[in-house]
């Protein structure tokens, strides 16, 4: 059986009952995929990826790919090769371009719909398929010839790879050293060492094109002086045929032996090492980092959205293993001894623990897709505002969940008979890729509220303090929409304390200590209020459903949305306050306590 649940039912749930995009697809810009048509095609990709794609990932697992160290090449195993060919010949990979690149129509939100369902399945091949992003970025930002070059690399599938992180710069990106000598035909000489490369050698393609982040030469340190470039792994003899030349001097010099995704194939590539590497300045404009963000925040969102997905199926194993495993009395009477065993399910932590892990399973899900939304509507303030909870948050939560799940699984958890084991080892990079979570933290202050002076952040609080008010669910969500109000009042407070402390910083510096410090509660405590509201959200709309005829199954779908969004807005949001607590008190001692003192 294969390893993946997916969730198709929440996921419409989420989409059309919550937030209404039903009025959006078909119309418009997306004029390709009514409701209808996303509904087929959710049903048909969530039956490829269960059917066809799930099983290579574990397989791949147990054997991962193989580097070869003689012609610097990585093979993957044919198991994965098989799946990779099976989506590909779908043409499904289309879905994510731009119409002048041979795309639909498709709005983002029904995109990152789809994109769950691959990545719930198998992450690994959705990383190797994204080179349409990649062509993507280099036919909006790109010259014409490059352009020409995109088109290319969709028409023969090309690999594409986001090429950033130095050993000795990690997430200082200022502090890159590869450098790019310019040639006298246009042309330029990459040379450097990256790392943690993903996707970046594998023989799924003819071609990769590397978009690396280098140093001008003469260009003085910090990020202003970085450029991005486009490095062929084979030197492209003419862009518009796609017809190749000889290897280019970019090389994979070791492949990354980790603990999980094992599937990625993720590598050390040199540059200019044996002969040149040679690239080509996109778009011919010394705008790195700009032009690298674009890359940047959509890999935030896969991280997020892989995140979520792998959480949902988790849970969903959770629950299947806790309907069959008979274990213990029912808690009253758990001292006859002759009372039947019962299923783990009808254990009261146990069914606490499967219910907070429906919840933030379903509110993870709720946030990428309201973030998607907003990409819909063309809100690009609050689509950069939530993607460091998309990322940051979601990866974090996830994560714990899913060792909640593994604990009701108990030591056979722990063996790959289950899916946990792996799922777990999958996750874990989430919380690091793109930056990790304290990265995240940073920029959700720094860049996504500070940098507007909270406008983005205080139209979303206030549309969130209008549904608490408001009387959406009737009294039965009374009390839960009275925690989200006091969450959310909690939340503000904890923002104007970081607030505070930077406007002293510009007299007094080192009260940027407090900020920092306090940021990544700031993230995880918006998190949690973003999160309690969308699941609120949704059960204010079940609960109207059921004042109607259901079915019995939908009857249960929708009780189990009350459910979930009731137990996490008294057992999650109450402790927004509890950071509030803990962002209010100075810490003086942190920063002034010796190293060695660690």
């Amino acid at each position: 059986m294969s390893h993946y649940l997916p969730n198709v039912r929440d996921i419409e749930f989420t989409l059309f009952e919550v937030l209404g995009r039903g009025e959006v697809y078909g119309r418009g810009p997306y004029a390709d995929a009514d409701e209808d048509t996303a509904r087929t095609l959710l049903a048909e990709v969530a039956r490829l990826a269960v059917d066809a794609l799930a099983d290579a990932t574990v397989d791949a697992d147990r054997t991962p790919p193989a580097y070869h160290p003689l012609d610097h090449a990585v093979s993957l195993p044919d198991s994965f090769t098989k799946a990779y060919r099976t989506w590909m010949d779908t043409g499904y990979h289309r879905l994510w371009l731009p119409p002048e690149l041979g795309g639909s129509q498709v709005a983002p939100s029904l995109q990152w719909a789809v994109t769950e369902l691959l990545m719930g399945a198998n992450p690994a091949l959705h990383m190797y398929q994204s080179f349409g992003g990649f062509a993507s970025v280099l036919h909006a930002l790109g010259t014409e010839e490059q352009r020409t070059l995109a088109r290319t690399m969709v028409e023969r599938a090309w690999g594409g790879t986001m090429v950033l992180t130095e050993a000795d710069a990690g997430s200082d990106v200022g502090a890159l050293r590869t450098r790019a000598v310019p040639q006298d035909d246009g042309s330029w000489h990459i040379e450097g060492v990256k790392r943690f490369i993903t996707s970046g050698e594998h023989d799924l393609s003819e071609n990769i094109v590397h978009f690396v982040l280098a140093r001008p030469e003469g260009h003085g340190p910090g990020t202003k002086g970085l450029s991005m470039f486009v490095v062929p792994k084979y030197r492209v003899t003419d862009w518009a045929t796609g017809a190749l030349g000889a290897r280019n001097g970019v090389r994979a010099t070791a492949l990354e032996d980790k603990m999980g995704l094992k599937a990625s194939a993720t590598v050390e590539l040199t540059f200019g090492e044996a002969e040149p590497a040679v690239g080509y300045l996109v778009g011919e404009r010394h705008d790195g980092i700009r032009q690298m963000f674009t890359i940047l925040e959509h890999a935030r969102m896969m991280v997020g959205t892989k995140a979520m997905a792998t959480l949902s199926s988790g849970h969903r194993h959770a629950v299947a293993y806790a309907t069959q495993r008979l274990q213990g009395a029912d808690l009253t009477r758990a001292t006859d001894k002759s009372a039947p065993r019962v299923p783990i399910i009808r254990h009261p932590e146990v069914r606490r623990s499967l219910l907070t892990q429906k919840a933030y399973a379903e509110g993870l899900r709720a946030l990428v897709l309201y973030t998607a939304c907003a990409q819909d509507d063309g809100d690009r303030a609050l689509s950069d505002l939530l993607l460091p909870l998309v990322k940051g948050y979601g990866a974090e939560r996830s994560w714990e969940q899913l060792s909640a799940a593994l604990q009701i699984l108990g030591g056979a958890g722990y063996l790959k008979d289950h899916p946990l084991e792996q799922y777990l080892r999958d996750a874990r990079i989430d919380t690091l890729y793109e930056g990790t979570t304290a990265i995240q933290g940073m920029d959700f202050f720094f860049r996504k509220i500070a940098r507007d002076q909270g406008a983005a952040l205080t139209a979303l609080a206030a549309e969130i303090t209008a549904f608490a008010a408001s009387e959406a669910g009737g009294g039965q969500l009374a009390a839960e929409r009275e925690q989200l109000s006091d969450a959310a009042d909690a939340l503000r407070r904890i923002t104007e304390t970081l607030g505070g402390h930077l406007l002293t910083s510009f007299e007094t510096p080192d009260a940027l200590y407090e900020v920092g410090r306090n940021t990544t509660r700031l993230l995880m405590a918006a998190g949690d209020v973003v999160t309690g509201w969308l699941l609120l959200r949704g059960a204010a709309v079940a609960a109207e459903r059921l004042t109607g005829e259901v079915r019995p199954a939908d009857r249960a779908f929708y009780e189990g949305k009350i459910a979930a969004a009731s137990v996490f807005a008294h057992d999650v949001l109450p402790l927004v306050a509890a950071q509030l607590h803990t962002v209010g008190r100075r810490d003086e001692r942190l920063m002034s306590l010796p190293d060695a003192a660690f």
